[in-house]
């Protein structure tokens, strides 16, 4: 992580052309590092963004800036800065401000100076395109060059006039440009932390960014050094608990890019104090660097971080909450606008009131219609005919549909203590697999009849009845072309012996919600319209071997809504429609507040 006595602040680019004296701003590029390495596409694309940045901010607030990434320097005894981090962008703004040196003059400005350890300066000083085959250096400076002069090419000079007015506003100007200056300390080993941020062993994320900022104001604000400390150690232990993957995915879909999950903490902070933070670049940072540099303590700004991480930690350990918000956030990503929504709602609401708003919110996702204004009666037929409507077709609203069953059914108990899994749920890809095969999916290909006909083959294999056995011994014959007996039968007739033995050779509920359920894509490719046997046989086996299996598909194949249990292989019509009726009966006491849903 960062050192904690590192100065660390938003600054402009004006500000870097000068030192504190007035004079030329001097950097110094070190012999650890490599030579200037961009190339033409890395520098069009800087310039792209900036004037992006520049047409956009015509609209924006005065105080808006494009921020580039962290320049991280240490200034040495002669009052030069030794450049740790940042040299690539560092040198393309160098070589910008030297393509259009005549207008600098004009807005009254002056370049900094680049020296280096090991390489000739004196070439970036005066860039000759005709030595760009003497060295590597010498050639991707002249590649920067030369792709300033082809984007400037296509414009006009009051283009260029724009882009470095932008570039080169100070901070009372507004609509600039701006980097984050990370400095070290004079003490601070560089190579040490060159290596950390290049490396990749501890990278300079936005939320290490942010805690550097509340260990400097903390330092400020508390000289016993007690305050950073215990800043320092709740940021540890925040990160800790949601690095825990049964939290995050619990709030997000999927992982950050980033190693720090804190994060996403430090971003709905921002957002719950109306500051947007979705689309822009270290807009958090700004968000906190604005705030750290006001007459607002650490303290309390740190304070307000710790309780949004606490709400968060009390939906999770918060059984009832921790599936109904799971729900939400799972339907709509976990994004920030609906959390914070739901922050607000919660710190404004009694816990009965907030659960029943809750529940409105999950009926609006499901039926679009408002939960309070229809009677007990109408809302056990509307769930009672979405169930019956809904098919395969839309999957995603089926896949919904399951998803809801099964954080319902776990809530319907208030003794039970059993928690869904959605980290394992968001982790593996899960499909909306048929219970019973379906007709119009039969196996065309060859290999694929035959790996079929295997599973089939295995299960039958593992039974004891004759019956069993027999048609173990067809579908033996039928595969083995070496047969001594020979086996003259088609596909089509052996798949029919199987169907017709499971009972699946009648039409039935194919593609209706009754004959639906989730099932792990990884199973479902392996088995895919498998018969109803050979998908139980594998459902229990993952089951026992610890493998996540959702309750109601455990149920399912366990044959648990069948209010009258035949045979265990076969998957009926009445089964499916005993199955329909428990997903709308579940469904419609979940939206009542029946059971283990009333709070």
């Amino acid at each position: 992580m960062p050192p904690e006595s590192a100065a660390i602040e938003l600054r402009s680019i004006n500000r870097l052309l000068v030192d504190e004296h007035g004079s030329p701003a001097r950097y110094w590029i070190p012999g650890y590092q490599r030579g200037y390495r961009w190339n033409q596409l890395q520098v069009t694309q800087l310039l792209d963004d900036i004037w992006d940045f520049i047409q956009a901010s015509e609209e924006k607030r005065r105080t808006s800036f494009y921020c580039l990434q962290p320049l991280v320097v240490r200034k040495l005894e002669d009052g030069s800065y030794e450049v740790v981090d940042g040299q690539q962008r560092l040198t393309t703004i160098f070589i910008l401000l030297s393509h259009r040196d005549e207008i600098l003059g004009l807005l009254g400005k002056q370049r900094f100076t680049i020296d280096y350890e090991t390489r000739d300066h004196t070439f970036l000083d005066d860039i000759d395109l005709d030595r760009s085959n003497e060295n590597v250096d010498f050639h991707h400076i002249c590649e920067a060059w030369q792709a300033i002069e082809d984007w400037l090419g296509g414009r006009d000079r009051m283009h260029a006039l724009k882009l470095l007015q932008h570039l080169l506003n100070d901070d009372e100007a507004g609509r600039n440009v701006k980097v984050i200056w990370y400095e070290l300390a004079p003490t601070d080993d560089p190579v040490a932390a060159f290596t950390r941020l290049n490396v990749g062993k501890i990278p300079l994320t936005e939320a290490e960014l942010v805690r550097a900022l509340f260990l400097r104001r903390a330092t400020q604000d508390d000289e016993t050094g007690n305050l950073s400390l215990r800043i320092a150690y709740e940021w540890d232990q925040i990160e800790k608990r949601l690095q825990d993957d049964s939290v995050w995915y619990f709030l997000q879909n999927a992982d950050l890019d980033d190693a720090n999950r804190i994060g996403l903490v430090f971003r709905l902070a921002a957002q719950m104090e109306g500051n947007a933070v979705g689309g822009e670049d270290y807009a958090v940072f700004s968000h906190f660097s604005d705030l750290l540099s006001s007459e607002l303590s650490a303290e309390i700004e740190w304070r307000k971080v710790k309780d949004i991480f606490m709400a968060l930690e009390e939906w999770y350990e918060d059984r009832y909450l921790f599936h109904v918000l799971g729900f939400i956030l799972n339907q709509t990503g976990g994004g920030l606008s609906t959390i914070t929504e739901l922050l607000e709602d919660s710190q404004t609401s009694s816990k009965h009131d907030f659960s029943r708003s809750l529940r409105n919110r999950v009926y609006r996702m499901m039926l679009g219609n408002d939960l309070s204004a229809i009677s007990k009666d109408e809302l056990g037929e509307e769930i009672a005919n979405l169930c019956r409507t809904v098919d395969y077709a839309n999957a995603p609203k089926v896949r919904s549909l399951l998803l809801l069953f099964n954080l319902a059914t776990l809530l319907e108990d208030p003794r039970s203590n059993i928690r869904f899994q959605f980290d394992s749920f968001k982790r593996e890809s899960w499909d909306i697999e048929h219970i019973r095969s379906v007709s119009d999916e039969r196996p065309s290909r060859p290999q694929a009849q035959e790996e079929w006909l295997n599973h089939c083959l295995t299960f039958l294999r593992s039974a004891t009845g004759e019956a069993e056995q027999a048609l173990s011994e067809s579908i033996a014959a039928y595969l083995d072309p070496n047969n001594e007996l020979g086996n003259d039968a088609t596909f089509e007739e052996i798949d029919g012996e199987i169907l017709s033995f499971f009972h699946e050779a009648a039409a039935g509920p194919d593609n209706d919600l009754a004959n639906l359920t989730l099932l792990d894509s990884r199973t479902n490719r392996g088995y895919r319209n498998a018969v109803f046997a050979v998908k139980r046989s594998v459902l229990l086996k993952n089951d026992r071997s610890g493998i996540f299996v959702p309750l109601c598909t455990r149920n399912v194949f366990l044959k648990c809504y069948s209010r009258t249990v035949g045979n265990v292989m076969f998957w009926t019509e009445q089964d499916a429609q005993d199955y329909l009726d428990a997903i709308s009966g579940t469904l419609t006491r979940f939206f009542l507040g029946q059971g283990g849903a009333s709070r």
